[in-house]
């Protein structure tokens, strides 16, 4: 989000009209009002915006997964020979003899109301599915987030306060190495050194999944806990980067500025002074990025819980994409783009709030 792409959220009297201003109360709340006003109507741009993104989204997901060359048919029949009517009767039962525009109406209509249908392979309600793997990606995806945002603000203030320093240099180095690595690729690895173990290193954790079952109570929570250790650290290890990099380098564009050589003439230490002028100014890029990675937060990391066999979101999709089962993988979709969607618009409202410059 830009200033330039912004709409003005400040209005500036005329200045043909005649007479002094008012004075009194009246006359605060005249441009309060008018901001108001012209910050309500930005609000409702931005929503209006974001039910367009999200119909054009629920269009998409109907037409783009039936270019995929699987017959959904085919696939659940696990290649068993099916005679031509058992398969018509299939075909019948899903739906799917029915004309592609007749298929898109009854999709949007019952979509519109919440109902995404049947699932083709569990043969359960969609809505169902999709609320059962739900706990399990805000689990994994939720603790990532908050270690690997708190992670990467403090690295990155800390590079950006000693630039060119030997840290500095280590941690963007280590950053961008780990930006650059496939979080499916680092998984494997993970798996490999410290669940299968290599050389010296024994196998101290679980290969995949999300419990070994048999617990309960605190012993149960344990056991959850010792199969998160690995996919947390995969998503800290790539998140944390990006984090890092954009804290990094919006603190270096603020130690430059005016007001923070004024705040040291004053007296200040360094460290108030980051921690009081710099820091609070250069968080509003990677505020709007926070908001961003919260839409994945729901959005969940579809490799990363395939690798570990996670019971989330991620992981319904992938197996929904091998038959594929329309109905889930057109669902599933609409939830993941709807995260982002609603989370890009959330940082587009609070934004102008935190920097009033914006849009001037």
């Amino acid at each position: 989000m830009t200033a330039d792409s912004t709409p003005a959220l400040v209005q500036v009297a005329d200045a043909d009209t005649e007479g002094p201003a008012p004075a009194g109360p009246s006359a605060a709340r005249g441009p309060r009002a008018r901001n108001l006003r012209a910050y309500l109507q930005y609000v409702a741009a931005r929503i209006a915006g974001a039910i367009v993104s999200l119909f054009a989204v629920l269009v998409t997901s109907f037409f783009l997964f039936r270019l995929l060359p699987s017959d959904p048919v085919k696939q659940m029949t696990g290649g068993r020979p099916v005679s031509a009517e058992q398969l018509q009767s299939l075909r019948h039962q899903f739906g799917l003899d029915q004309p592609l525009w007749k298929q898109f109406t009854d999709y949007v209509g019952d979509a519109l109301t919440g109902d995404f249908g049947t699932s083709f392979q569990f043969h359960a309600p969609v809505v169902d599915k999709i609320t059962e793997a739900l706990p399990a990606t805000l689990l994994l995806t939720g603790t990532a987030y908050v270690l690997y945002t708190a992670l990467g603000i403090w690295l990155g203030t800390r590079s950006a306060w000693r630039n060119g320093s030997r840290g500095d240099r280590f941690n963007t180095a280590f950053a961008l190495t780990l930006y650059s690595v496939p979080s499916f690729w680092l998984g494997l690895l993970l798996i490999i050194v410290f669940s299968v173990g290599i050389g010296p290193i024994p196998g101290m954790f679980p290969t995949g999944g999300m419990e070994s079952g048999g617990g309960s109570g605190f012993g149960h929570l344990l056991d959850v806990a010792h199969h998160l250790v690995l996919p947390v650290i995969t998503l800290v290890a790539v998140g944390y980067a990006q984090t890092l990099l954009v804290m990094r380098s919006s603190l270096l564009d603020e130690m430059g500025g005016d007001y923070l050589t004024t705040a040291r003439a004053k007296g200040l230490r360094d460290d108030d002074v980051r921690r009081r002028h710099a820091v609070p100014n250069a968080m509003l890029p990677t505020f709007a990025l926070m908001f961003v990675n919260l839409g994945h937060v729901v959005a969940g990391q579809i490799l990363v819980e395939t690798v570990f066999s996670w019971p989330g979101l991620g992981g319904l999709f992938y197996q929904a994409l091998s038959v594929p089962d329309l109905p889930l993988v057109q669902a599933l979709f609409f939830v993941f783009a709807t995260a982002v969607i609603l989370a890009n618009t959330l940082a587009d409202v609070l934004y102008p709030l935190l920097d009033p410059r914006v849009g001037r």
